[in-house]
């Protein structure tokens, strides 16, 4: 297995334990980051981001699939099956995951899946009725950012 491999799964083992920590090690203080909720984070944010996720879903099971890895590329699949909201809603994501390293960490982390098939699950009718539109899901995307800055200052001054 390449190194490039194990440090994927290593991340995914570490998601799966819900350890941000351990997540935020396999990636370089330079990395950028990008899902269709998440569309540029850098640094820092990436590891806030999984550690707010996973202290967010106690009832998180992640299955990976198909990672390949080489020296400056790698891919892998992952579902993610979680409770999302008050009252939790069921939410199960496919998810398509490419990756870029450099020194021996991950440097570009892209994560594909459909937020309107996401928006359906996570927000209830009103994701079914209007999540396909572009003004929803970019309200989506602030109050995620507003959320993920407003963990990061909680973080800094506790």
């Amino acid at each position: 297995m390449h190194a490039n491999e194990t440090l994927i799964s290593n991340l995914y083992a570490a998601f799966a334990r819900r350890d941000g920590s351990a997540m935020n090690a396999c990636y370089h203080e330079d990395a950028t980051f990008s899902d269709p909720i998440f569309t540029e984070l850098k640094g820092e944010q990436i590891g806030a981001m999984w550690t707010m996720f996973c202290l967010q879903a106690p009832t998180l099971e992640i299955k990976i699939s198909g990672i390949k890895a080489d020296d400056i590329s790698g891919q892998a699949r992952w579902i993610a099956r979680y409770g999302f909201g008050k009252p939790p809603r069921p939410v199960y994501n496919r998810v398509r995951a490419e990756f870029k390293f450099q020194d021996g960490l991950i440097i570009d982390h892209r994560d594909h899946f459909k937020l309107w098939k996401w928006s359906r699950m996570a927000l209830g009718p009103l994701g079914l009725m209007l999540g396909w539109h572009s003004g929803v899901q970019e309200k989506i995307r602030h109050q995620a950012m507003k959320n993920l800055t407003k963990f990061i200052s909680s973080t800094k001054n506790a």
